[in-house]
């Protein structure tokens, strides 16, 4: 530990424009959290006692943080300096997921690996947008773009595989706004995605 704190301090007497005492304050500021909501889900038929696994997403390693991303330009990758998420976003959508599936009250259990019994199938999830670009007009959009697949476990086939993509215009780029506008986006793509899900797994 000692080591490891003598590295970091020299490193940041190194960085050009800043001290040690700047780079140690700006570490140790903090940042206002956000958390998504998952949505209800209005589904009819019974209940099945099927088990359904929601596997964490994937992503990039620009996606597969606690940070905000906005890029400002399409070949910069930035975050929003005085917000993050309450997880990564990865473990944050899952947790969304597994809550508006098991709101339809039509599985006999959903969720995450490590807990539960063995699943009968599952859901893999790959993130391939989630954040926010300036454009060229000096507008923002969100944007959110995952890939889902059920499988059945028993003997890993594939029961579908989609897409889902959908963009919205922000006012701005602060944070508060910015939750909102993916807030906005769930609400609109969940119900079709978990409802899809829902016809695979039960």
């Amino acid at each position: 530990m000692t080591l490891t704190r003598r590295i970091f301090t020299l490193g940041a007497l190194g960085l050009p424009g800043c001290t040690a005492i700047d780079a140690l304050n700006q570490a140790a500021l903090p940042l206002d959290t956000y958390a998504l909501q998952p949505i209800g889900i209005s589904t009819q038929g019974d209940r099945s006692s099927r088990t359904l696994l929601v596997l964490e997403p994937t992503a990039s390693a620009a996606i597969a943080t606690d940070r905000v991303l906005i890029r400002r330009d399409p070949l910069s990758v930035t975050y929003l300096p005085d917000a993050r998420w309450a997880d990564s976003l990865p473990q944050m959508l899952q947790s969304i997921f597994i809550q508006s599936l098991a709101s339809a009250g039509r599985i006999g259990f959903v969720g995450a690996q490590g807990a539960g019994p063995v699943p009968d199938t599952v859901l893999l999830t790959r993130i391939d947008a989630f954040g926010v670009d300036q454009l060229d007009n000096g507008g923002f959009q969100t944007g959110i773009t995952y890939e889902l697949t059920v499988l059945r476990d028993r003997d890993q086939r594939v029961l579908g595989t989609r897409r889902f993509a959908q963009t919205g215009m922000i006012a701005n780029d602060q944070a508060t706004t910015i939750v909102r506008g993916f807030q906005t986006l769930l609400d609109g793509m969940l119900p079709e995605a978990m409802g899809w899900v829902l016809a695979r797994a039960v």
